[in-house]
């Protein structure tokens, strides 16, 4: 849509698009007495699908189908792309991938009973020129495809890449189901001049989708989504619908994925919104639920009710987020055990209750490796951890594997002139390292890297020690967060200790070399943490962050960053908690220079 409809649509009026008045020319309007007396009982319906099973995620559909069905539901929404599982990613390029996705839709329609639509998002190439695809959401009922609607915006930034595989819509028109006009549109196309996203004022993007499905006078919105989680991301996504819904006096439809796949987790968080922008039904957040609203939506919950997972802590909201990633991540490559090394420091310790919570704590295997500048508290609080727990715990001592590399040529040399240096340090965590992946080759367990964002963004770290695994747990989450997290479970989830009071108070330690604290090496977390923040997720030039930071502190952390960029990309995949996290989301060339202050 041009600048010139969009600002007399802000002021109230509804002139149509091109595409607008094609959609009305094709659905003449169902009187408004008709479509207001007419109600469709509607499941909102978030599943947690797994990347690539399309067997597998069909029968979710279909199992949830028939619960809502049994429940009075006569038109049921999934999410975006939950047959193929989102984000696909390459698999949309392997040959037979999107026509099975395409034949699985047939397939549902043909088995469907004739009481029930089902909205549902899936890859196709049907309709779709030039042998491309698209990524779609289609109105399946009576044995058939009714309609199938593309996504117009595709995002291109973050750890979004939807321009490569798809081609965007043509049209934008409504969907009519039961004498109720749909705007049927999908994810990013809710966002189209959301500051967050590249289309913000971009004058050359395509026109706004929610404009013209209101332009074309649909009775609700109905967005189908796989929006992943970041901290405050609810509140944002409700903020923005609500801000639609104020505009165009229409009530709104959103479903979202819940669940992990790969990097990325999915909250779910599902709603309805009624034409006054009140809450209608609110979905959980972090599980597969299903719910019921009635349309046109007219009752608004409780405050209390509709405040919904808003008023978590933060805590709360990352600690249950990075419990269902590392769960779905293991689950879904096939494992059942988890194995890490227990330092008696905090990042492990935190690491290992997200682990038992994930997969339970007899499928957690702890391992303390103490070494000769090892404290006795620190294997007593890694013992008293395991305890509190549950989990299955051994204690391995380095020592004799140190000494035998200091008795070797050559490399005993190396180690035994600089005793606690650099080189005697890494090789202390990947003695470490090496056992803990000798306990997963054995056994089959999933090794868990236990290093946080504050540590890997300085490279705090030795690769192929500290952090060899297969899964980097709290690698999204600064210093700062480990300790927030920590207190939350014991006072407020755990209600007992948990986390040993001595592994949250005393100083933190890598305790490689004699009378080690990380503040020997680091600035003190509160200051690094409070750099990188400003450094990683508002991307500030240094002179900006040096207005609010040391600027000696701020210079060093920053060239600090920009060098361990090698080993981030060498580190295993973990969970996106933040705007900018370590991996697909931020590509920064390792081989550099930028000196620009």
């Amino acid at each position: 849509m041009n600048r010139s409809v969009r600002s007399t649509l802000a002021s109230g009026e509804e002139p149509l698009s091109d595409t607008a008045s094609a959609a009305r020319a094709a659905y003449p309007m169902t009187s408004k007495k008709l479509r207001e007396e007419a109600s469709v009982k509607t499941a909102l319906v978030q599943l947690n699908p797994t990347v690539g099973d399309i067997r597998g995620n069909l029968q979710l559909v279909r199992d949830a189908v028939q619960q809502a069905t049994r429940g009075g539901a006569e038109l049921i929404v999934l999410s975006e792309l939950v047959l193929s599982g989102y984000p696909p990613r390459d698999l949309l390029m392997r040959e037979g991938f999107v026509a099975a996705c395409d034949q699985a839709v047939a397939e549902l329609a043909a088995s469907l009973p004739t009481t029930v639509g089902v909205v549902l998002g899936h890859p196709t190439k049907r309709g779709v020129p030039h042998g491309r695809i698209a990524n779609a959401a289609s109105l399946i009922s009576d044995g058939k495809i009714i309609e199938t609607v593309h996504k117009s915006l595709l995002p291109n930034y973050d750890v979004f890449d939807e321009r490569r595989y798809f081609r965007p819509a043509d049209t934008v028109r409504p969907v009519e189901f039961r004498g109720h006009r749909l705007g049927i549109h999908i994810c990013e196309d809710a966002w189209w001049g959301h500051p967050s996203t590249s289309y913000h004022d971009d004058p050359i993007a395509a026109p706004d989708p929610v404009a013209t499905l209101a332009a074309a006078g649909v009775d609700v919105f109905v967005n189908l989504s796989a929006s992943p989680f970041e901290k405050h991301k609810h509140n944002r996504r409700q903020e923005l619908i609500q801000q639609h819904v104020a505009k165009y006096g229409r009530p709104f439809l959103f479903v979202n994925q819940v669940g992990g796949n790969d990097d990325l987790v999915f909250d779910g968080n599902s709603f309805g919104l009624n034409a006054a922008g009140q809450v209608c039904e609110q979905l959980g957040a972090f599980c597969s639920e299903s719910r019921i609203v009635e349309l046109p939506l007219a009752d608004a919950l409780p405050a209390s009710s509709s405040a919904g997972p808003g008023v978590c802590k933060d805590e709360q909201e990352m600690l249950d987020a990075l419990i269902l990633g590392l769960r779905d991540y293991v689950r879904k490559c096939g494992f059942t055990d988890c194995v890490l090394g227990l330092s008696g420091g905090i990042d492990s310790a935190l690491a290992c209750y997200i682990a038992a919570e994930a997969v339970g704590p007899k499928q957690v295997h702890g391992i303390a490796m103490p070494s000769r500048y090892s404290s006795s508290h620190s294997v007593d609080d890694a013992r008293q951890l395991a305890e509190a727990l549950g989990i299955d715990y051994e204690l391995i001592a380095i020592d004799a594997m140190h000494q035998a590399y200091e008795q070797t040529d050559v490399v005993g040399e190396d180690l035994l002139s600089q005793p606690g240096g650099l080189a005697d340090q890494n090789l202390q965590a990947r003695i470490r390292g090496a056992i803990v992946m000798t306990r997963s080759n054995r056994h089959g367990w999933m090794a868990l890297a236990t290093g946080n964002k504050s540590e890997l963004a300085v490279g705090y770290c030795t690769l192929y020690g500290d952090m060899c695994g297969g899964f980097a747990v709290l690698s999204d989450i600064f210093k700062k967060d480990v300790y927030g997290i920590s207190r939350y479970i014991n006072d407020v989830r755990e209600k007992r200790e948990v986390i040993p009071q001595t592994t949250i108070s005393k100083p933190p330690s890598a305790e490689l070399a004699p009378d080690q604290l990380d503040q020997d090496t680091l600035p003190p977390y509160p200051i690094l943490d409070g750099i990188l923040e400003r450094l990683i997720e508002r991307e500030e030039s240094v002179a900006t962050v040096s207005k609010h930071f040391p600027a000696a502190t701020v210079a060093w952390v920053a060239a600090r960053l920009d060098r361990n960029e090698f080993k981030r990309r060498q580190m295993p995949p973990g969970i996106k908690l933040s705007s900018r996290a370590f991996g697909t989301g931020r590509r920064m060339p390792m081989a550099a220079r930028f000196n620009i202050k």
